[in-house]
């Protein structure tokens, strides 16, 4: 099927352009560089016969951007000068059009992101339908680049710095109602015949239309380089990147470096150092990484991992056992997104407080004027607090969020587990507990499945779904689209114990732990956490997740190994420095303070004590050494888990290492960063540090087999 852009003029000489191409949607390739660049042409060429042009889209989506697939296939060193023409060639239409000497408005009737929100810059006036699925800005910079079609310098220009600079440094995404006050569009309408009717209102009413920067003595609102205010909020943004960057991503200062030449060169030498700009992104790691983990967002969420051939359903009535932490947020997630819920625990006053919870939350939503009381009321009014199991009667899903104990654990399935509807499916929160064994006393164990939540559960995107050697197709397929439904991301993994992110998150926090046990500065350690990309040190980690819980884990592991029959596995640092830190009361952030003071109103700060525990002057190792220990441990563990059948692909482990553990975004995801680094590479360095600090570092054979081979990871 060939795409084309419709061109059709009405008995007023308005051209609709309405671009249709061959894809699911309109995105900036070859074949938009052809249909674009004829149409302009045709436009150009009947000027004197048109009134004005509309331009808009077949598609429910606007324009989707950037062909990432073809971005993805740019090298480094070869592809950059044909990058900058290709931007130089999309500018050039994109300036015709806007120089039409005729008014031009987009009509967006779907989403417009990226270089969909670019075209719609170049034109004089935008009108979009008001629709949630309409999304306006330049979220570029979360791919590792930058708007290369024009949108810095256009941005810029239409807003002026201040308002312009954090919607690009940030890549915001705006609704209808945000980007009209943001002045991204002029515009709302109703319905589409509406949008399209004051596109042409507009264009009657404005036979004149311009851009502004065309005209003579065009002046940036706000003022340029020379206005000291403007001067200072550009130089105010640099130390305010690389504390959020960390020196990681090179983008957002690219972004930055065009800004301010924006603001201070003409326009048109602007438009050429913002195509150089993408130019030489493209091709960068950092960039590659981060379209890869786009592209494997879309497969997770596009059902890569859900089984074929089954209907798709929806969750009507979930119970939610246990009304703490987790189970109060799982029963917030789920009425928000119109489940009604029955959440359970074993007194009223517990189950109470469990609601109180979302109260909390959806009040604050009314407070910053995000929802009205009128939902609110609604969704708590889908929330019942009980301590009666008879209200878990007719579920279709039963949620199990209590303690990490296996007899608990049982007792309640055995108890509850009746009260589910006909062929309902009970799921367990658990982060360690195998599957297969809370499954024991399942009537229904194909029926029995992990939903493995991270907390809190409002915020956290992502869930863990986890099949027993039991769980049917039918019953993981519910529970992904019971995520979905939620708005999680749902990634599918194998029963075992700590399944994936439990694993490899327990490493992180270990060889923190071991550092310190070695004598190394626990500032240190923090510091290079956090330089490797980590949200937090390995400390902060612990403290935030509480002493508690890791000797729970430990001693959950050691429960496991007796009922295997099997020897305990050894202490480890993790384990040995909780026990300590407890016994001298610091139990966590939650207990008073960890590894961390608290102090009220203040800034964290290590404790002292730690260092006159562990620290010696004497102890130093390579910086790079610390940095890698902290990620290729990680990394070596999530090797593992594929190893031993724990993971089922590589989309899935690259979002949940990024999404559940916090692993540095700009490395794409545990195998992702393994393909950078390049596979041979990577196998060396592990000997290296395998040969310096143990055996938790030797390559496993898949990787040796892969790097063998120079197969990536795919």
């Amino acid at each position: 099927m060939t795409g084309q852009f419709h061109y059709e003029k009405d008995s007023d000489n308005i051209v609709t352009v309405t671009m249709d191409m061959s894809g699911p949607v309109n995105a900036m390739n070859d074949e938009y560089i052809e249909l674009m660049s004829a149409t302009v042409e045709r436009l150009e060429k009947e000027r004197d016969d048109i009134a004005g042009v509309v331009l808009t889209s077949a598609k429910k989506t606007f324009f989707a951007g950037g062909d990432i697939k073809n971005m993805l296939k740019a090298e480094p060193g070869k592809d950059e000068e044909g990058l900058f023409l290709m931007c130089e060639e999309i500018k050039g239409m994109l300036a015709k059009l806007e120089k039409l000497g005729k008014p031009v408005v987009a009509a967006i009737n779907g989403a417009a992101l990226g270089g969909g929100y670019e075209i719609c810059l170049a034109c004089h006036h935008r009108v979009a339908l008001n629709s949630s699925a309409v999304q306006l800005g330049l979220p570029e910079v979360s791919l590792g680049l930058l708007p290369g079609g024009g949108g810095i310098v256009r941005l810029v220009s239409k807003l002026g710095v201040e308002k312009a600079i954090m919607p690009l440094l940030e890549g915001t995404r705006f609704n209808v109602a945000k980007a009209q006050a943001a002045g991204l569009i002029e515009e709302v309408a109703d319905t589409p015949e509406e949008m399209m009717a004051k596109a042409k209102a507009w264009i009657k009413a404005n036979p004149e239309a311009n851009n502004p920067w065309n005209e003579k003595g065009f002046k940036i609102p706000g003022g340029d380089m020379r206005n000291p205010n403007v001067a200072q909020m550009v130089q105010g943004a640099i130390p305010m990147l690389l504390q959020k960057t960390r020196g990681l991503v090179p983008a957002p200062a690219r972004i930055l470096d065009v800004i301010a030449n924006t603001l201070r060169v003409d326009f048109d030498t602007a438009m050429r150092i913002e195509s150089r700009g993408l130019a030489a992104l493209v091709t960068t790691p950092q960039a590659k990484n981060l379209m890869n983990f786009f592209m494997q967002m879309n497969q997770v969420n596009g059902g890569g991992s859900r089984p074929k051939g089954i209907d798709k359903t929806a969750v009507k009535k979930v119970g939610v056992l246990g009304a703490g932490m987790m189970g109060q947020g799982i029963a917030y997630v789920s009425a928000k997104a119109g489940i009604e819920v029955m959440l359970k625990d074993i007194s009223q006053e517990a189950a109470d407080k469990g609601k109180a919870y979302s109260e909390k939350l959806l009040e604050k939503a009314v407070a910053k004027g995000r929802m009205s009381e009128e939902k609110k009321a609604g969704i708590l009014g889908l929330i019942k607090a009980t301590a009666s199991a008879e209200d878990l009667q007719g579920c279709d899903l039963i949620i199990e969020a209590v303690f990490e104990n296996v007899d608990l654990k049982h007792k309640i399935t055995k108890e509850l587990e009746p009260m589910l509807a006909d062929n309902g499916v009970w799921g367990s929160n658990t982060s360690t507990l195998p599957i297969t064994l809370l499954a024991e006393p399942s009537q229904k164990p194909e029926n029995f499945i992990g939903i493995h939540f991270f907390s809190p559960v409002d915020k956290m995107p992502l869930v863990e779904i986890i099949v027993g050697e039991k769980t049917s197709d039918e019953t993981l397929a519910r529970a992904f689209d019971y995520a979905q439904q939620i708005r999680k991301t749902p990634i599918v993994v194998n029963d075992s114990r700590g399944f994936f992110t439990s694993r490899v998150f327990g490493t992180y926090i270990d060889e923190g732990a071991l550092l310190i046990e070695e004598g190394l500065s626990p500032a240190l350690i923090e510091n290079l956490g956090k330089a490797i990309g980590m949200p937090v040190g390995p400390l902060a980690v612990q403290d935030e997740v509480s002493q508690q819980l890791t000797i729970k884990v430990n001693e959950t592991n050691r429960d496991l190994d007796e009922r295997a029959g099997q020897e305990p596995a050894p202490e480890t640092a993790a384990y040995r420095l909780a026990r300590r830190m407890i016994d001298n009361g610091r139990g966590g952030r939650a207990h008073g303070g960890g590894y961390y003071d608290y102090p009220e109103g203040g800034e964290k700060e290590l404790w002292p004590e730690l260092e006159n525990w562990f620290y010696n002057k004497g102890v130093s190792l390579p910086q790079q050494d610390i940095k890698d220990r902290l990620l290729f441990r990680q990394i070596v563990e999530s090797l593992r888990c594929f190893e031993e059948g724990v993971m089922n692909n590589v989309p899935d482990s690259n979002i949940g290492s990024i999404m559940g553990i916090g692993f540095p975004p700009h490395t794409g995801g545990v195998f992702q960063f393994i393909n950078t680094y390049g596979l041979q590479a990577f196998v060396d360095r592990c000997n290296e540090l395998s040969e310096k600090y143990g055996e938790r570092f030797t390559p496993p054979q898949l990787l040796l087999d892969k790097a063998k081979n120079k197969e990536n990871f795919a």
